[in-house]
């Protein structure tokens, strides 16, 4: 039976919410699937036929040291999407390459130096911006300002930043997410957050549920990971598309997550078996063919 190593972090060690059912999913599909901590040094990482990365959400603080582990662990073992995608999507600034692809949220990079004009400019553009890591995750450190003697931007944590307006239908639409397994939209979750609140994050009380697949967001899902294996010239076996919608009534991207984007597996279950499915056909791609099922 193949093993695949589903890499998590310490405070998960067993895995994304609701990762029992991916553990299930590959059982089913005669694959040993198991957690393990990313950088726990007692793992064989070259033990396993294939690497996800799935719930390694402490990258952001450590991305050094992560983009090392990815690039060891190639060495040895193949790893979905890779080090490669990891370090190029690790970075908000991505969102400027894949916008002249497909609509994005408008995206403007800032430094410590020239941090005031560039956000006296980005405010100018778009009235109250959201400040936030260029390497962020979860909704982490992000600051909403109107100016730039705004009292909350003392709460920044360490830069470079992207400044990006308030999208103000995600208090009444919320933000889409649409997975792209194997090159296919396959399923959505909406996401809502909690009162006051522009963060959909459930650690901000926001609300997650599975929906239809909207046609309108499946034909932006599909189109962003093109562009995304157009700009990065290799295929991606999962993404997730965030979008919102702008002002001007157009879907745009939000996120492009192709490092650990969650699964939703607690409220979407049926995601572990569709998951599982892409990583098998991967594994059938290198071994030539994986045993008939009894």
């Amino acid at each position: 039976m193949p093993t695949v190593l589903l890499a998590t972090f310490t405070l998960l060690p067993e895995g994304e919410y609701g990762g029992e059912h991916l553990v299930s999913a590959f059982a089913e599909r005669d694959v040993t699937a198991r957690w393990v901590t990313w950088d726990d040094p007692a793992v064989d990482w070259s033990a396993a036929d294939l690497v996800a990365v799935r719930s390694t959400w402490d990258y952001h603080r450590r991305l050094p040291e992560f983009l090392a582990w990815v690039r060891g662990t190639e060495a040895v073992a193949p790893v979905l999407n890779g080090a490669d995608v990891f370090a190029w999507n690790a970075d908000k600034s991505y969102l400027l390459e894949l916008g002249a692809e497909v609509p994005v949220v408008p995206t403007r990079l800032l430094e410590d130096h020239g941090l005031v004009p560039a956000l006296q400019a980005a405010i100018d553009d778009f009235g109250a911006v959201l400040v936030k890591p260029r390497t962020g995750a979860g909704g982490l450190g992000v600051v909403l300002a109107d100016s730039v003697r705004d009292p909350r931007l003392e709460g920044l944590t360490a830069g470079p930043w992207v400044a990006q307006p308030v999208v103000e239908s995600v208090r009444t639409e919320g933000e889409r997410s649409v997975f792209v397994l194997g090159g296919e939209v396959i399923s959505q979750v909406d996401k809502q957050p909690a009162g006051g609140e522009v963060r959909v994050h459930e650690h901000f009380g926001g609300v997650s549920r599975p929906v239809p697949v909207e046609p309108e967001c499946a034909e932006l899902a599909a189109a962003a990971v093109a562009a995304g294996v157009r700009l990065l010239g290799r295929e991606l076996p999962y993404a997730r598309v965030d979008m919102m919608r702008l002002a001007d009534g157009r879907l745009a991207v939000s996120e492009l997550e192709l490092i650990e984007p969650g699964l939703y597996l607690d409220v979407h279950p049926g995601n572990a078996a569709l998951f599982a499915d892409v990583v098998v056909r991967v594994l059938a791609g290198r071994t030539g063919g994986l045993p008939d099922r009894p």
